[in-house]
């Protein structure tokens, strides 16, 4: 179904649902849901305002309620989660895959943890702690440990025989995983080359002994920037003694790469990627209150510095008019930087190998963009205030902030980086902060200097 169609086709099923809901048609509800995929669900429950999200999940089919606990953002989650009994959330996590498993404990509350592992029985209890023994947003929370593994010293044909008992693979399999008797990965066997040779062959001779595999303790991050590099559906997950552990599909590094991008995006604004949309009020607001609390202190930084020239504003009021304007394109400028490096440094472009072209090269941005910008205003406020010496003053404050919005934009991301602190977080109030301050500084201090 084409996207625009989907989108409809989805919107339609909120129409009808919130409608039934409304009108107190339970059942028609429960009707629709029954025949709605549990990723839809999903959609349908993160689409809703709180009160309807509550009604609907009372409404969806407990057999499923694990399926689209998986399909559900952190918050969203969260927030259902705190409606259910611990039995109950650990029936529907009983046939959840073990990645998914994880990611779903690692989101409850400590006390609310304890009780769901406690309702669980010994094997999912078991499958609990190995989920969680991996550290979050690793390859190891990230693998499933559903495989299929073979011996190098069997011929296709036993192969053959083996998968028909098994009866059925795990979902994105497009490898066989060959391991030896101590489980040790040591190649793989394509579901193609399985099939398109004489039974009689042996899997050794076959193999692909080269084929890479994805260390347990590597960053998910990094594990999508090598699956979108080598084009994999799948790879395997080893220890540090190639002890085979488990696998990553295609399925789960799109979850990644749209989280990441997702997390780009709105932490630039200061807002959480996980956050619902339909969240309380008072929830929400206090979220944002934080970044906007930041905001306020560096917008009152700024300020001071302005407050050092309030003589020269009070002899040149034009100033005032003027003043927004430098640190205004200074900003607009470093953003394009700072955006430019926080996704180069996300898809690994960025290293200590091409960091000082990199910052060289938007030195030079800096200054061609300050070149043709500062002589353009120039000739804007000289002809509107007919003041030459006006104009030269707000050019040279317009070339030393672009000037320093190139340099701050390229180097904020990189020490943040350095500092283990989120650039796409950060990056911004501290890019901003930089060219308000260097913005003002530059065109009062030069203004106090030449025109009082």
């Amino acid at each position: 179904m084409p996207e625009a169609l989907e989108q409809d086709y989805t919107l339609q099923q909120l129409q009808q649902v919130t409608h039934a809901i409304n009108n107190g048609q339970f059942v028609q509800v429960r009707r629709i849901l029954a025949e709605t995929p549990p990723c839809d669900t999903a959609l349908l429950l993160e689409s809703s305002p709180h009160k309807v999200r509550t009604q609907l999940w009372q409404l969806v089919d407990p057999d499923i309620q694990g399926d689209v606990l998986e399909e559900l953002s952190e918050d969203v989650r969260i927030g259902i989660i705190n409606q259910m009994d611990p039995e109950l959330i650990a029936a529907a996590t009983e046939d959840m895959d073990d990645d998914d498993l994880g990611e779903v404990l690692r989101s409850l509350p400590e006390d609310v943890y304890q009780d769901v592992v406690g309702a669980m029985d010994a094997q999912d209890r078991a499958r609990a702690t190995q989920a969680l023994s991996y550290q979050e947003r690793s390859a190891g929370a990230l693998m499933s440990t559903d495989t299929v593994t073979i011996r190098p010293d069997v011929t296709l044909d036993v192969v053959l025989r083996y998968l028909r008992l098994r009866g059925e693979l795990p979902d994105g399999t497009d490898d066989l995983y060959v391991v030896d008797k101590e489980n040790q990965f040591i190649g793989a066997l394509p579901i193609s080359t399985l099939l398109t040779n004489p039974p009689d062959k042996v899997v050794a001779d076959l193999m692909d002994d080269e084929k890479e595999t994805i260390p347990v303790s590597m960053d998910e991050s990094d594990v999508a920037q090598l699956f979108e590099r080598h084009n994999w559906i799948s790879a395997a997950v080893v220890d540090d003694n190639l002890q085979l552990l488990g696998r990553i599909t295609i399925d789960d590094i799109v979850d990644v790469i749209r989280e990441d991008a997702e997390h780009s995006m709105l932490s630039m604004a200061g807002l959480d990627d996980e956050e619902d949309t339909f969240a309380p009020v008072l929830k929400s607001s206090q979220r944002r209150s934080i970044w906007l609390g930041i905001n306020l202190l560096t917008a009152l930084l700024a300020a001071f510095v302005a407050s050092f020239f309030e003589s020269t504003l009070d002899i040149l009021p034009i100033l005032a008019v003027l003043n927004g304007i430098v640190p205004s394109m200074g900003g607009v400028a470093g953003s394009q930087t700072l955006t430019l490096v926080i996704r180069g440094i996300a898809l690994g472009h960025i290293n200590n190998t091409n960091q000082k072209f990199l910052l060289g090269k938007e030195l030079a941005i800096g200054a061609l963009n300050g070149v043709l910008w500062s002589i353009l205003i120039a000739g804007v406020v000289a002809i509107w205030q007919w003041d030459f010496v006006l104009g030269g003053v707000i050019a040279f404050a317009m070339f030393m902030n672009l000037l320093a919005a190139g340099i701050a934009g390229a180097s904020i991301p990189i020490i943040l980086k350095r500092m283990n602190i989120d650039p796409a977080l950060a990056g911004s109030v501290v890019l901003t902060t930089v060219t308000d301050i260097v913005g003002i500084f530059a065109f009062l201090g030069t203004a106090t200097w030449f025109l009082v």
